[in-house]
């Protein structure tokens, strides 16, 4: 070709479409071309099929629904499809061939070829039918271990791509404050800090493989008060920016994320959709955040029609995006013809349009949907014959054998041991007696954003699309020998209680009791635990209470199993069951996981993301609490949990030693060192977490007694030990003060070494000197962990 010739060539091609352009010009240009309803169209997705198909999986889904079709906003173009495959059970490779086809259709009818973004859930897994079904978020956080977390949202993010998906909803950085809110199994756990690392890695995951990950719920939803679901929220400012302002502010530096989505909830009677400080003014102009800001499912309109903050449709998208809100999802309501007749009036100016617009063509640039090379056809369907539907059923394997290793691996680690007489691991026992209604329910593992829950519920004709092995089965499988009885006893919120007879016949026969209690994921009031199902209080639901105390008084040993979403309070079983073993529903692989641990197969390594209140009644509490917020002679109240924060034990012992401080002086620029010795002081190999907590004695803000700034797993072999050295920022001491400001203060300090909250195995007093010292987003976040592990003891 000719220099002359392939000029023209270049000179002909769009600007948006040309790839030696920035994305920003590229962008620019197209903006430039088009309509004002062309505009428009890109700032909004659709739902399609949900009316038909997708049962309540929304709050107000069926009010808010537009009769709109997607052949009626073609011409115009289209920002966002909705869940095309989280809408419905659909065979993967038919959901991607319908999705090709779909955007062929999107590109080809608007004049300038723009397909959609399509996105999915995936807070726990692909949500689509046949998709593994890994643990759900809280169980990350009972894992500790962020580059495991890393490891899996990898998969996740490989599998969605594979089959043309662009945006992952996912993860929920919400910090538990009150855990009768039925999202707790969606939260990582009630530390921001924990959260932060946990919910970093998962978006790098997702991110590196190109799929755009999505924070959530930015900010405040999860302390709504009295822990009912979309609550206005009361809190302070500084509660507001030290605890849940600080996961998505690591995230936003540390991960690459592209996208946040708006909380449903009002601070202080400011929704978050329209709340421009918290938008742009924080978001953008503080942290430096480029992406799309997208709104939670039809948070635009409650502007409207829950908040009251806005008159009409077109008051709502006004005032969304003049905050900073860029997309509307699920599907078009305000950002429609009320947007365009608010834009024709006056009321609404162009440039926030324009605003709005400019970022998520530069999204979709950087996706690739602008290249002159665009194609649909995703990975998976590459080889594939596209006009034989027939052929391509059952051709794209969503849960492979890869997927369920690292389901698997998360499982095992998340199983917390919170209590054990010894009786644990079992010594084949020659009868078992598995009790409770979670002992043969496949879907007692999975949460509420798992698609057999939350879609496949509603499709009862359908299979589960995955093996989902019930915790009698597991145990089968794992005690070959033992003969297995089963009983439910009660239902998880029945009042039921004529199957006690029989549940304690069996366990008067047995060996040993394995007690499967906990909840029924679902939504809008549809099971215990989930978006909607908020509970009165944290006593276990139904009768499950009365039938654990049967089962103690029986006199056979019994081992508590709770497969759930949240913490409950046990009771009794607290000091008198033989064994406790706490998971948060923990996915397709969790009943081979707690049955490994009941063998001894697995070493338990887990530990609390949530504290084990004692008491059903005293919630909202955190083990973050100030003084006041403790145990004190002026309530009668007591709100000291069973087991706190971190709390997890192991089958061997580890002892904690040598602790060394080179200077225990810094300035409020400096930093604390630190070493200490970990040595696995029994029979077993085990896995100890250092846990580093923060007490500040004295400052000029209430503080919470203390707080985790670090940790670090370590893994032993028996009589093996490791040096730890960690090195501590005085950033880290750093916090709101009454200016409004982030300081750190000089004074005394300790830091505290540990094995939980309630297990502090070793204290620094350490002084910070000079002046105080104000700080930004560009401060420290973490301690840094070294560990030398000694050579394993010659036999």
């Amino acid at each position: 070709m000719t220099g002359t010739v392939a000029e023209e060539k270049k000179s002909a091609t769009p600007p948006w479409r040309n790839t030696s352009l920035a994305p920003e010009d590229r962008a620019d240009a197209l903006i430039a071309a088009m309509t004002l309803p062309e505009k428009v169209a890109q700032l909004f997705g659709i739902w399609v099929g949900a009316s038909d198909e997708g049962g309540e999986v929304a709050p107000y889904q069926h009010e808010m629904e537009e009769p709109v079709t997607l052949e009626s906003l073609l011409p115009q173009g289209l920002g966002q499809l909705t869940r095309s495959y989280g809408t419905a059970p659909v065979d993967p490779a038919l959901g991607a061939l319908s999705l090709l086809r779909t955007q062929r259709r999107i590109a080809a009818a608007n004049r300038f070829g723009i397909p959609a973004v399509a996105h999915e859930e995936c807070l726990a897994g692909f949500a689509t039918w046949g998709a593994t079904a890994y643990p759900v978020p809280l169980s990350w956080g009972a894992a500790f271990d962020p580059a495991l977390v890393r490891t899996m949202a990898a998969r996740i993010g490989r599998d969605m791509r594979a089959v043309g998906v662009h945006q992952g909803l996912a993860p929920v950085l919400d910090v538990v404050r009150d855990a009768r809110w039925g999202r707790v199994e969606e939260t990582i756990g009630e530390d921001p800090y924990l959260i932060g690392t946990v919910g970093t890695a998962y978006v790098q995951g997702l991110e590196s493989t190109g799929i755009v990950a999505t924070l959530k719920h930015f900010v405040g939803y999860s302390a709504s008060r009295a822990g009912r679901n979309l609550a206005p929220v009361g809190m302070g400012t500084r509660e507001r920016a030290d605890v849940m302002l600080a996961p998505f502010e690591m995230a936003l530096r540390e991960s690459g994320v592209r996208s946040v989505m708006h909380a449903y909830t009002d601070t202080d009677g400011v929704p978050s959709a329209a709340d421009e400080e918290l938008l742009t003014g924080l978001l953008r102009d503080t942290w430096g955040f480029t992406g799309t800001v997208v709104a939670d499912y039809f948070g635009v309109a409650f502007l409207k029609t829950l908040h009251g903050v806005a008159g009409t449709l077109g008051e709502a998208a006004g005032a969304a995006l003049a905050a900073g809100v860029d997309i509307e999802l699920p599907t078009v309501k305000a950002f429609g013809e009320p947007l365009l007749k608010a834009l024709a009036d006056g009321e609404v100016p162009e440039a926030h349009v324009d605003r709005a617009l400019r970022r998520v063509l530069v999204q979709k640039v950087q996706l690739g949907l602008l290249d002159p090379d665009w194609d649909p056809v995703p990975e998976a369907l590459a080889d594939a014959d596209l006009d034989d539907a027939t052929a391509l059923r059952g051709s794209v394997d969503l849960d492979p054998a890869e997927n369920r290793a690292i389901a698997r691996q998360i499982a095992e680690q998340s199983v917390v041991l919170l209590r054990n007489d010894g009786v644990l691991p079992l010594e084949r026992p020659a009868k078992i007696a598995v009790i409770g209604p979670n002992a043969e329910v496949p879907t007692a593992v999975l949460g509420c954003y798992s698609f057999p829950v939350h879609v496949g519920g509603q499709h009862p004709e359908m299979p589960l699309g995955i093996e989902l092995p019930t915790l009698r089965e597991a145990l089968a499988a794992e005690f070959p020998g033992s003969e297995i009885v089963t009983a439910p006893g009660c239902g998880i919120d029945t009042d039921d209680t004529a199957g006690f007879t029989e549940a304690v016949q069996l366990a008067a026969d047995a060996d040993i009791v394995v007690l499967a209690l906990g909840d029924r994921a679902g939504l809008f009031g549809r099971g215990t635990s989930g978006e909607g199902c908020d509970a009165e209080t944290l006593a276990l639901p139904g009768v499950q209470q009365q039938l654990l105390d049967t089962l103690l008084d029986a006199g056979t040993p019994v081992v508590v199993t709770m497969l759930a979403g949240r913490p409950y309070v046990l009771g009794r079983a607290v000091s008198e069951a033989a064994a406790i073993v706490q998971t948060f529903f923990p996915g397709e692989e969790g009943t081979g996981a707690v049955a490994g641990v009941l063998s001894g197969r697995v070493e338990p390594s887990g530990r609390l993301p949530v504290s084990i209140p004692r008491q059903a009644g005293t919630q909202p509490t955190t083990y973050l609490a100030a003084k006041l917020g403790q145990s004190s002679e002026s309530s009668n109240i007591d709100p000291t949990p069973a087991f706190g924060f971190g709390h997890g034990l192991t089958y061997t012992s580890f002892q904690w030693t040598d602790l060394g401080v080179p200077d225990l002086q810094a300035g409020t620029d400096g930093e604390i060192r630190l070493a200490f010795t970990v040595r696995n002081t029994g029979e077993r190999e085990g896995t100890e977490l250092v846990q580093l907590y923060l007490h500040d004695p004295v400052a000029s803000v209430v503080q919470p007694v203390q707080r985790l700034v670090g940790y670090q797993r370590v893994h032993l072999a028996p009589g093996q030990s490791a040096r730890v050295e960690v090195a501590v920022p005085a950033d880290l001491a750093s916090f709101t003060g009454r200016g409004g400001r982030r300081i750190v203060e000089p004074g005394e300090l300790e830091l505290r070494l540990g094995a939980s909250s309630t297990d502090l195995r070793l204290t620094v007093a350490a002084t910070l000197t000079g002046q105080v010292r104000e700080l930004d987003h560009t401060r420290r976040l973490h301690a840094t962990f070294s560990t030398s592990t000694e050579p394993l003891p010659v036999a």
